[in-house]
């Protein structure tokens, strides 16, 4: 009974909660490129299926909860399946939407849905639909009798529906005619304009009163069955957020979920909880450098990514978006050093962005627009000026940030009317100003000599970039789901590119440098490793048939041991991946296999496939993963092939920061999209950089530790990536410098993890959904991400609240939140004290498989791949069980430090409290 009260208490508290958080919401987006952090959130999401690209990481991680449009009854000539159409189906026109009525008595055409508009979408990973259109047969019945055979067909069309696909879920269009006899079948119902636009005034048909009269005898009944009420409303795009927030509470106080949007249904509109909008627009020119060479894409992204934001790149050269589906995005940055657009063009996408209340940001330049008087709209006056000695009157504190502003001459002064705050003014020799950096009411801007420099092969910072970038657009503070920590630890992996498996040891001719990891490295370091290898080089058919069997023994010898995971890096080794066209790559830019016929099915999937077959032992996991070679970027063919067969990528990036070198610019992202498919980087750069191309001094990979710590502080952008070749092996200086990575590394506090548990991480940041309200938080999409970041020093959670919350770790100004496996979690942050009267997880060296959090007692499995260590705090009252028993405990204050016998790598964790 006392088990029976906890458990009923522990509903009531959860359910209570986070008020509006917890409120179901809906939202229906026909528009492309859907934007997973702004529809994650919802519990239902309705799409146009022709429009999703089913092989995203967002569709895989939210498929769950969406639901694919099918008209039934009435079919559009505009989608493809139009083709099949029998014109015997046909009993009427509706001109108005350009679709034909069709006759759902015909169990022909009822099995042409079946076939034709259900089961593709179900192979496309679809699991619920949306039927729309259910009355439609309406308009080509004449008497009363027709229509209600007409019912009857549908009443068994549904039935059939769920006896096929039982596990399918359902939302129905209206249906009120059907649903007395389907409602057991059936999760949400769907109309429109219950409200619409409070009176109207938005030229759409709106529900007469005597109409709602009859309509809430239908969802009175649609109540009691327990199945929830959409009310779709249609305002116009610009009243969205001014008319919005009025509807969704009437529509709530009605017991209904509401989604409030444009007719046309391509912009994100409100519902009962609304998303926090984590992409930040950036307009780039590609006509000269790739994206992935942009300083926009290699400066600009690492910093709103810190922030927990996310990048989304357009180029210039596709044209400018249509401003109502800019309304998601938390801003723009306009980052070019001109335009190749109409200068008139792009001052009049900017003003628009500006009317609707959107922040902009130039970064470096004013984008070509500094010439004539475009920018005379945005109270910016730009005139030339002698040039001659000139002094800072004015200087913020976020300027300078690596290096001090150059006191050059340019040759144009800035005058900016009504500045909100300047950020870095020059007096000219003539005793009048120039602003070439400020905070205004539109954004802001740093142009010139105030933003970065490009000194000694390197590009410096002369503005604080997280400070400017967070005023100019008003980036809200976040809490930022996090890829580097996980339960406290910073995440570590290494992974190996395959190059050089048989390149022979020097000093020892007989012996291969694969020989040499698998011994030096891979048996003695028992924490995961990601071992990769180039398919030609070991291949019967590849480069060295003589060595073929020997080098697969080699192979096969890695793969057995249980911290080693399986890899392909490509069959070729492909050095330029830009250069594959229609699906052929010119011998010059691979290796040069004889009698070979190129193809990404080859490199890439065929590749992964001779590993499973061929090298790894029944039951081990099988291989999934990629590791880019060459230049590592690869375009839309490489990435798509990977996503369309379940595969894995990484590499690229390029982080190098060193103690000579420690610039911000020498930290790469977490990663870069390209038609909706990321690349995902590495955390370090490999021990190629680091001896000057395999040049010397051969010890040079020594270095990596500074990259390591300083990806680590003051800012952790970074995991522990150890990531080298196979030749390393052959050189006495360059295994040194491997051993010398690996002991440092393995002294830190770390979570030792497979490559291929960290890649998946950064395919959540990019797609994790959150709102919030006041200090309660809801964030979606946490699949293989469980950490979340507070950048605030001694910040915390409350856990009476955030329940699925193990722990934090503060660490410097950073506090790190650690979230049990759940996809979905409910957080309240603060910055009281109060965390020190509850008992929770400081950190572990293991990830946590499972975490039961009652009242009184809280009960945490952990399962990792090193001999097992964890830290708690433990409240006053409270005591701490293990099984199996510690081997030592340590003990300071409130902190208790387990540590374990060796071999122990897993363990159940009891907390009981008073």
């Amino acid at each position: 009974m006392k088990y029976l009260y906890q458990f009923i208490l522990l509903i009531f508290l959860t359910t209570s909660l986070f008020g509006a958080l917890k409120d179901k919401s809906a939202i229906v987006y026909y528009g492309e490129n859907i934007s997973y952090p702004m529809v994650g959130i919802h519990d239902y999401i309705i799409v146009q299926p022709e429009l999703i690209n089913v092989y995203s990481h967002g569709f895989n991680i939210y498929k769950e909860k969406m639901y694919a449009y099918v008209s039934i009854n009435e079919i559009q000539e505009s989608i493809k399946e139009y083709q099949y159409v029998d014109e015997s189906w046909v009993i009427s026109e509706n001109k108005e939407w350009g679709s034909k009525v069709l006759d759902i008595k015909n169990r022909d055409y009822q099995e042409f849905i079946f076939k034709r508009l259900i089961e593709p979408r179900m192979k496309d990973g679809f699991q619920n639909f949306f039927f729309d259109t259910l009355d439609s047969y309406q308009l080509g019945t004449k008497t009363k009798k027709e229509r209600e055979a007409s019912r009857k067909e549908l009443v068994h069309f549904l039935k059939e529906f769920h006896s096929r696909y039982p596990d399918a879920k359902l939302i129905l269009n209206r249906g009120f005619d059907v649903i007395d006899e389907v409602h057991e079948g059936i999760e949400a119902v769907l109309f429109e304009s219950y409200y619409n636009g409070l009176g109207g005034d938005t030229g759409y048909t709106t529900v007469s009163d005597g109409d709602r009269e009859w309509l809430d005898i239908y969802l009175d009944k649609i109540k009691d069955y327990g199945i929830d009420i959409i009310s779709l409303e249609y305002v116009d795009a610009n009243d969205v957020e001014s008319k919005a927030d009025e509807i969704v509470e009437k529509v709530k106080s009605r017991g209904m979920i509401p989604y409030v949007s444009h007719r046309e249904l391509v912009i994100y509109g409100k519902s009962s909880k609304n998303p926090v909008k984590r992409e930040v627009f950036t307009l780039i020119d590609e006509s000269k450098d790739d994206r992935l060479l942009q300083l926009a894409t290699k400066q600009g992204a690492l910093v709103l990514e810190y922030l927990g934001y996310i990048q989304k790149v357009q180029n210039i050269q596709d044209g400018l978006p249509n401003i109502d589906k800019m309304r998601h995005f938390s801003g723009v940055i306009l980052w070019m050093d001109s335009s190749k657009k109409k200068p008139k063009e792009l001052i009049v996408w900017i003003n628009q962005l500006i009317a609707i209340g959107m922040k902009i940001a130039f970064a470096s330049s004013f984008s070509g627009l500094e010439n004539g008087k475009y920018l005379k709209s945005l109270g910016i006056k730009v005139s030339s000026h002698s040039k001659a000695k000139r002094k800072i009157t004015y200087q913020d504190e976020i300027i300078p940030y690596e290096i001090e502003p150059t006191l050059a001459n340019p040759s144009r002064r800035i005058k900016l009317k009504d500045v909100v705050k300047p950020l870095l003014v020059y007096q000219l020799a003539n005793r009048k100003e120039t602003t070439v950096a400020a905070i205004t009411s539109w954004g802001g801007y740093a142009v010139n000599e105030s933003f970065m420099i490009y000194m000694n092969d390197s590009d410096l910072w002369i503005i604080n970039p997280f400070e400017f970038f967070q005023q100019a657009l008003r980036l809200k503070p976040l809490i930022v789901p996090d890829v580097t920590t996980e339960n406290g630890n910073r995440v570590l992996f290494t992974h190996i590119d395959g190059d050089g498996i048989m390149n022979r040891v020097e000093g020892d001719k007989e012996h291969f440098s694969g020989e040499v990891i698998l011994n030096d490295i891979l048996k003695p370091y028992q924490i995961p490793h990601s071992v990769s290898l180039i398919g030609a080089e070991i291949d019967p058919a590849g480069l060295y048939p003589e060595l073929s069997e020997r080098l697969m023994d080699i192979a096969r010898d890695m793969y057995k041991l249980d911290n080693v995971e399986a890899v392909t890096h490509t069959f070729t080794h492909p050095f330029d991946w830009g250069k594959i066209i229609n699906d052929n790559l010119d011998k010059k830019y691979r290796l040069k296999v004889p009698n070979y016929h190129f193809s990404l099915e080859r490199e890439l999937s065929q590749s992964i496939r001779d590993i499973n077959e061929n090298l790894l032992q029944k039951g081990k996991p099988l291989a999934k993963t990629v590791f880019w070679s060459g230049n590592c970027m690869p375009r839309k063919n490489a990435l798509e092939h990977v996503y369309k067969n379940n595969l894995l990528n990484m590499n690229g990036g390029d982080t190098t920061i060193t103690i000579d070198k420690p610039w911000l610019a020498n930290i790469a992202p977490l990663g870069i999209e390209r038609a909706g498919y990321y690349q995902i980087y590495t955390g370090a750069q490999n021990e190629n950089v680091y001896t000057h191309d395999w040049l010397g001094p051969f010890w040079g990979f020594k270095r990596v530790v500074q990259t390591f710590k300083l990806t680590n502080s003051p800012r952790r952008f970074k995991p522990i990536d150890i990531y080298y070749h196979i030749y390393s092996g052959s050189k006495m200086a360059s295994l040194k410098a491997l051993k010398y990575a690996f002991d440092w590394a393995i002294k830190q506090e770390v979570i030792p993890i497979f490559t291929s548990e960290y890649i998946p991480k950064v395919m959540d940041f990019y797609t994790v959904s959150m709102a919030r309200d006041g200090d309660d938080w809801l964030v979606d999409g946490m699949n293989d991400l469980h950490t979340v970041r507070i950048e605030t020093e001694g910040a915390s959670v409350d856990f009476s609240k955030s329940l699925s919350t193990l722990g934090i770790k503060h660490f410097e100004n950073h506090t790190y939140v650690s979230l049990d496996t759940a996809t979905k979690h409910y957080l309240t942050t603060t910055t009281t004290q109060n965390y020190k009267n509850s008992s929770y997880l400081v950190s572990s060296n293991a990830k946590n498989t499972s975490y039961n959090n009652g009242i009184k007692k809280k009960v945490m499995r952990f399962k990792g791949y090193v001999d097992l260590e964890l830290e708690f705090h433990i409240a006053d009252g409270c005591s701490i069980n293990s099984r199996p028993r510690a081997k030592k405990i340590d003990k300071t204050d409130n902190f208790t430090k387990l540590f374990y016998r060796k071999g122990v790598k897993s363990a159940t964790i009891t907390i009981k409290c008073k």
